[in-house]
């Protein structure tokens, strides 16, 4: 059967910008894969960023955005008229994975319903094997991978290649201007305090990446900012990019992560937009799971706290993460 859907609606909870980029995979192959169709997504729970933060950059993928749009929180929704009464779509992609909200969803008129809670029993489509009925793929980037090639019926390639504006890929051309050298970035913050390993480990790989030819590049976020003059004074060498920047946006730090050769991430927003890029990556985890969190990108180290007995990341050491990295530009990638 030729599958080719006019309408897709997708729901999901809320996304917050980390969330935002790491879905960006499984929105772009849907796109691919029917150019034609008019693709709704709807944030049920809460704010998705797809309808402001993100919107330049998903407006290529997605038709339309409604947001924060109170479906799929309590069983009173069962009853009097579905959700979004007077419309129907070809194909409704549930990618939440509670029996509650999936019930009120699939009121939601349809042609064709996906959703693997149950083990895709309310599912139109199933995988050929099917795996435990109820076990989970180990991340989220993997359940969207799943729900995505059981849709289309192709392989989601293993990197993106979204649209980015001139003027933003200008912008990165004159942060990080090409030349002879490599450009090497670090991530070293995180909206939580607990995922950031040691500014000082990242300061002592930096130091490593400026001794073996290479230009480091911290990428900083706004509350990161009291960081720049410990950079700058331990290594004069490092840019900086996004304090230089005229405007900082999400798209701007892909497009930065997209001259770099490598990178060294904490579990962040920051490693979802470079693995967004496809930069090389090394990741590092600490009381946070990789099996669940870890970027969609398809050169990765991961480095857990627990390999070195702790769930802190000052546990990881800076031997290993700089043996990754050496690892990774030895690739000539």
């Amino acid at each position: 059967m030729t599958f080719d859907p006019k309408s897709i609606l997708i729901y999901s909870g809320a996304e917050r910008v980390g969330d935002g980029i790491y879905k960006l995979p499984f929105v772009s192959h849907l796109r691919h894969s029917f150019p034609d169709a008019w693709i709704t997504w709807v944030a049920g729970k809460g704010h998705t960023v797809y309808a402001k933060e993100l919107a330049p950059l998903v407006a290529p993928l997605i038709n339309e955005v409604l947001n924060e749009a109170d479906i799929g929180r309590h069983w009173s929704e069962m009853l009097g008229p579905p959700p979004l009464a007077g419309r129907c779509f070809d194909l409704v992609i549930d990618t939440g994975r509670v029996f509650r909200t999936t019930m009120i969803v699939r009121r939601i008129s349809h042609h064709y319903f996906v959703s693997s809670v149950l083990g895709y029993l309310l599912s139109d489509f199933r995988p050929a094997k099917l795996r435990d009925g109820l076990t989970k793929p180990p991340s989220v980037a993997g359940f969207l991978r799943g729900l995505a090639e059981l849709v289309t019926g192709k392989p989601m390639p293993d990197t993106l290649d979204l649209e980015l504006d001139g003027e933003t890929l200008d912008e990165a051309a004159r942060l990080l201007p090409s030349s002879e050298t490599d450009y090497v970035g670090f991530a070293p913050g995180s909206n939580d305090p607990v995922k950031c390993w040691p500014l000082d480990h990242f300061i002592k790989v930096a130091y490593w990446v400026e001794q073996h030819g290479k230009r480091p590049v911290f990428l900083l976020g706004p509350s990161e900012s009291h960081w720049v003059e410990t950079i700058k004074h331990a290594i004069p060498s490092a840019l900086l990019p996004l304090q230089d920047a005229a405007s900082v946006t999400p798209w701007l730090t892909i497009a930065l992560g997209r001259r770099l050769r490598a990178a060294v991430a904490n579990d962040c927003g920051a490693a979802h937009m470079l693995a967004a890029a496809n930069t090389p990556l090394v990741s590092l985890f600490g009381p946070t799971k990789p099996e669940k969190f870890a970027p969609s990108t398809k050169i990765i180290t991961i480095l857990k706290a627990q390999n070195w007995g702790g769930d802190a990341m000052a546990s990881i050491p800076v031997e290993p993460v700089v043996a990754a990295l050496e690892a990774i530009l030895s690739r000539g990638v």
